[in-house]
This record gives structure tokens, sequence and C-alpha cells, in this order.
């Protein structure tokens, strides 16, 4: 089995995608993290949403959000994967385009981070990292036009934040969350009046 780094995200992330071999599969990337999976899992199938894909791509990717946030929200110690996700294969081609794009800024963020703020985390603090999570993950695998980026992102900083212990970085994604909440119930009102816009114009 192929042994994590003991260093930083970004050094798990790089020795993942350099290893030989076309495809991994999702059991074996969730075994490689290790102990901090729920973190890394998170991070990795949330920041690729902030990547230009094809249509539906979000909602594909979302799928192991909504499994893997629960289960932190609900304690559970390691991540549970049911066969067919964990036998599911994943380019490690594509995993290296994507990740290499994202590499370079997540080793800026990890210079400036640190463990601080510990009072955020613990058996509490990580549960509501994990619902927070959960909810997020529940609207971004919505097919919202554009409206994916910021939840991803918030779960993107959540996540990274767990790995790295760091409570700024949590603080920061519940700001996110925050706006993430505003944009929707923005966009749900912007719906909602041009529809009954829509309605006047015909006379219904």
């Amino acid at each position: 089995m192929l042994q994590p780094p003991a260093g930083s995200l970004s050094d798990m992330l790089q020795t993942l995608i350099d290893q030989p071999g076309d495809q991994i599969s999702v059991r074996e990337m969730v075994d490689y993290f290790g102990h901090r999976a729920f973190g890394a899992v998170l991070f990795s199938f949330s920041v690729p949403n902030l990547l230009p894909l094809p249509p539906g791509s979000s909602t594909v990717l979302g799928l192991p959000l909504v499994l893997f946030a629960p289960q932190l929200a609900l304690g559970v110690g390691r991540p549970w994967l049911p066969r067919w996700l964990g036998d599911r294969m994943l380019d490690r081609k594509v995993l290296k385009t994507g990740f290499e794009k994202l590499l370079p800024g997540l080793r800026k963020v990890e210079r400036l981070s640190s463990p601080r703020l510990g009072v955020l985390f613990g058996p509490l603090g990580d549960r509501l990292i994990g619902l927070v999570c959960t909810l997020l993950a529940l609207v971004l695998i919505l097919p919202i036009p554009f409206g994916n980026m910021l939840p991803a992102l918030a779960v993107g900083v959540l996540a990274l934040g767990l790995v790295q212990r760091d409570g700024v970085l949590v603080i920061l994604g519940y700001l996110l969350t925050a706006a993430s909440a505003a944009v929707l119930v923005l966009s749900a009102r912007a719906v909602v009046a041009a529809v009954h816009h829509l309605f006047g114009l015909i006379g219904l």
C-alpha cells in the first residue's frame, strides 16, 4: 500500500499524483490519507469544483462529500465507504492535471497556516465542521449554474482548517458558508421574482 509522507497536505497530494499507474480507486485514495482522511478527502473532492469543469461535474464530485461529511458530523473515527464507491476508479492523469493547478496556492496557504484556536476543534468542533460541510455538500450537488463555487471553496477551507488544526481557516470557512447562504437566498428570491414577473406578462 502506498504510504503518505508525514508532511503537509500538499506533500501528500503531490506524492499521490506522482505515483505510476493510470488509475487509483477511491478506497486506495481514502486509505492513503490515513488518520487525516476526513479533512484530506473533503478537500480533495471540493476544491476541483473551483476549476473549469464539464457540466454536471459538481454533482459527481459532491456525492462523496455527501457521504463523508455526515460521518464526520456523527463522530465516526474513520471514513466508511460502500463497495460501489470504494471500487470506483479515478483517472490519475485527471487528478494530476487538477491538483497541479491547485498545489501552488495550497502551499502558500500552508506556509501561513499553523495550529491555533484549538477550542474550535475536538469532538464538538469537528462535528460542527462536519455538519456545516454536509449542508454545503447538499448545495454543491444541486445543478445551480455558477452557484457551486462558494460552497466548494467553503468546504475546501474548512477541510484544510481541519487538516492543519488552524482555527483561523475554520472561521474563514464559516464566513464563506454564511456568504454562500446569502447568495443562495438572493438567487432564490431572484428566481421567484422572475417567475412572478413572467406570469404577470402572460396574465396568470
